[in-house]
């Protein structure tokens, strides 16, 4: 049937025009290719499989005594795969072709004892000095592989490098006061106007000690890690809830004078006729007799408190949070003027295109979700 080649595998010899493959499926191959000439075998009959029709593609090229180099470029196949079919032909005949020889077994999946162990160990401490588990640490105690580990963790949602904050409130009256503040924004009292106001303090004017690289494809942009402190300044903010504007201004300083002189700003903004329900945290600045008083010669304010521990009810911080990743954090400021004007320039862009604030949780859900915290040590 065939005679060794080159490398110590089989060359094909051609004896006639037509093969005698004994097969129905590679006679009607020779019937399309063999007659007609073709060396290559542009076989494309519709109800033969791809693999099959490329074996036979190997097996007639072949024949004609062409080198494998040859037959691989023409098929655009590799050399080993053209070795392997000619040997295979040569050895086992037409049916070779036509199936695939059997092949060991993969690795048998992680039996379930095992996968709940991990899972067991990685909600656990581990025995070393470690706070949390590794995944190479959890695969040599384990003793299976890195991926493995993965796809226990991934499959089960663990997540053992991450932790989340929290803060539980010990307020006794947190419950009025939640419930009070998402009322005012799920359901805003009729000729009111809503603000979430609070400070933003010590943002600092950092210089960068060189100049960094622009943004480019395949490299990000790069700034120095050291930097020049020029001092800072203190953002104060209302936002309006319904319409998502921000009423600003920086100062040097968070005393109550300066929250005052802040509160006269905002009074002036706010149309004549309107009720202002003013949201506010703890900061000793917001109880100060002297605000306290400012309170009473402007009867339209009204203060609601958050809980001790409870500023994230309050909107605004989600707007200081948005401020600082998109126009603070990554800043160069030569000065603190240049930090103040940076800032106003970023609130009337704000300004421009406002959104109002969404609030989604119910005081139900929220209380929930407290529940599953843990319990306050006396």
């Amino acid at each position: 049937m065939g005679v060794a080649g080159r490398y110590g595998h089989t060359r094909l010899r051609r004896h006639s025009t037509r093969y005698d493959l004994g097969c129905p499926i590679l006679s009607r191959f020779c019937d399309r290719v063999g007659e007609h000439g073709s060396k290559s075998g542009a076989i494309t009959a519709p109800n033969i499989k791809r693999k099959h029709a490329e074996r036979a593609r190997v097996v007639l090229a072949s024949a004609s005594g062409d080198r494998v180099q040859r037959v691989a470029t023409q098929l655009g196949l590799s050399r080993p795969m053209v070795w392997r079919w000619q040997q295979r032909f040569a050895e086992e005949g037409v049916d070779s072709l036509l199936r695939d020889k059997t092949r060991q077994p993969g690795k048998p999946p992680i039996a379930a004892e095992l996968v709940a162990h991990v899972v067991a160990m990685t909600c656990a401490e581990p025995p070393h000095a470690a706070t949390h588990w590794t995944g190479r640490a959890m695969a040599k105690a384990a003793g299976i592989s890195l991926r493995s580990v993965q796809r226990i963790w991934e499959a089960h949602d663990l997540q053992p490098h991450r932790v989340r904050t929290f803060k539980r409130s010990s307020d006794p009256d947190f419950t009025a006061k939640m419930t009070d503040i998402v009322g005012l924004y799920v359901d805003p009292p009729t000729h009111a106007v809503v603000l979430s106001i609070d400070e933003k303090s010590q943002i600092q004017a950092l210089d960068r000690t060189q100049p960094g690289l622009p943004l480019k494809p395949g490299r990000c942009g790069t700034m120095t890690h050291d930097y020049k402190r020029h001092g800072t300044t203190t953002l104060f903010a209302a936002l309006n809830v319904l319409d998502g504007t921000v009423i600003g201004r920086c100062m040097q300083q968070h005393r109550h004078e300066e929250f005052i002189r802040f509160l006269n700003d905002v009074e002036r903004a706010v149309p004549a006729g309107k009720l202002v329900e003013a949201i506010v945290d703890n900061y000793a600045t917001h109880k100060h007799p002297k605000v306290k008083a400012w309170l009473e010669r402007h009867p339209r304010w009204t203060f609601h408190f958050t809980p001790t521990s409870g500023s994230w009810l309050n909107a605004v911080e989600s707007f200081f949070s948005v401020i600082t990743r998109k126009r603070i954090r990554r800043g160069s400021f030569h000065s603190i003027v240049d930090l103040q004007a940076a800032i106003k320039r970023y609130l009337v862009e704000h300004n421009a295109e406002p959104r109002p604030f969404v609030w989604k949780a119910s005081p139900a859900s929220i209380l929930a979700k407290l529940d599953k915290l843990p319990a306050l040590s006396v």
